[in-house]
């Protein structure tokens, strides 16, 4: 046969591929995780352990295989730079139900910082098509995420929880196509994080941030392109300040007539002139800037990632700009 006419098929078969929505990998997973037991191991933490120590280079590729994965998981800080990539969020599940009142070996109360269903240290870390989720329901603060590695990106992923489901404490952070879902304070922390075509869900009235940017840090979080919706009848406000000097923007998102006409609580910050909240750009019934905090601002110039994200180490993730997940 011609080859000219077979390099002609495969193109128009790749094409169609890509056209009907379907993936095309081009690399093969390193490790299989499977509870069925048809993988290289059952749970993803056995996964992570045995993915190798390195601090740069191209990413170990851990494929996730549909399944509910009830485990806590833990990533350390010398094993970055991993790709853990699930079948699609509705069917691949990391869940895990620890709360802050829960009774540790000692005897106290464990705190909400050793909740966490996922926690990542590791740099250069990234999660496509998961759902990770803390199932403990609204009994207190309980993660289903912490973050302290630097360079983090999800993709198409669901974090669902109640009170403190994100908790981005450093680094920078990327979500892109994600489904974020809480309750209260739900997305929280000193971390820069910027939010790309992700959906912001309240699942009952409370407050969606509550930032903790460092003073001497320009950029905390930037929702852009984002929906927010919630609960029936639930009221909200975009963000309260856990420490002074909170950064949190809303840029060109949709903003439901679940937020509240003021927008912006101050909590315990005897200064708001410390408090660095803006809007720029926004749509939807809960987008009138006309009666928010007076020391609320609107947000200019405007931003970018390469501003977020830069600095002495600059950093661009890759923007994908693929559909979005359902709520």
């Amino acid at each position: 046969m011609n080859k000219a006419f077979i390099d002609q098929a495969v193109c128009v078969a790749f094409l169609l591929l890509l056209a009907t929505g379907l993936r095309v990998s081009a690399e093969a997973p390193d490790a299989v995780v499977a509870g069925d037991g048809s993988g290289d191991y059952t749970i993803i933490q056995a996964a992570i352990y045995g993915a190798p120590y390195r601090a740069s280079g191209p990413p170990w590729v851990i494929q996730v295989k549909p399944g509910r994965y009830e485990e806590r998981v833990y990533v350390q800080r010398e094993r970055g730079h991993l790709r853990l990539v699930g079948d699609d969020p509705a069917t691949t599940i990391l869940t895990g139900g620890l709360h802050a009142k829960m009774e540790g070996p000692d005897g106290e109360a464990i705190g909400t910082f050793r909740t966490p269903t996922l926690q990542i240290d590791g740099d250069g870390f990234e999660v496509e098509n998961l759902t990770i989720e803390n199932s403990a329901g609204p009994v207190g603060q309980a993660l289903a995420l912490r973050t302290d590695g630097d360079r983090l990106v999800f993709r198409n992923c669901r974090l669902l929880g109640w009170q403190d489901t994100v908790f981005l404490n450093r680094g920078r952070v990327y979500f892109e196509r994600c489904t974020i879902e809480g309750h209260v304070d739900f997305i929280f922390g000193g971390a820069v994080a910027w939010f790309e075509d992700c959906g912001i869900h309240c699942r009952g009235g409370g407050y969606v941030t509550a930032a903790s940017t460092p003073r001497e840090q320009p950029y905390g979080f930037v929702f852009h392109n984002c929906r927010l919706t919630a609960a029936p009848d639930a009221k909200v406000y975009l963000g309260r300040p856990w420490r002074p000097y909170a950064m949190t923007a809303f840029v060109d998102c949709e903003l439901g007539d679940a937020v509240r006409p003021e927008g912006w609580h101050i909590w315990a910050v005897r200064d708001p002139s410390t408090i660095r909240y803006s809007e720029r750009g926004n749509a939807g019934p809960g987008a009138d800037t006309d009666t928010r905090e007076p020391w609320a601002r609107e947000e200019s110039p405007p931003l970018s990632i390469e501003k977020v994200f830069g600095g002495a180490d600059p950093w661009r993730p890759v923007v994908t700009r693929e559909p979005k997940v359902g709520p």
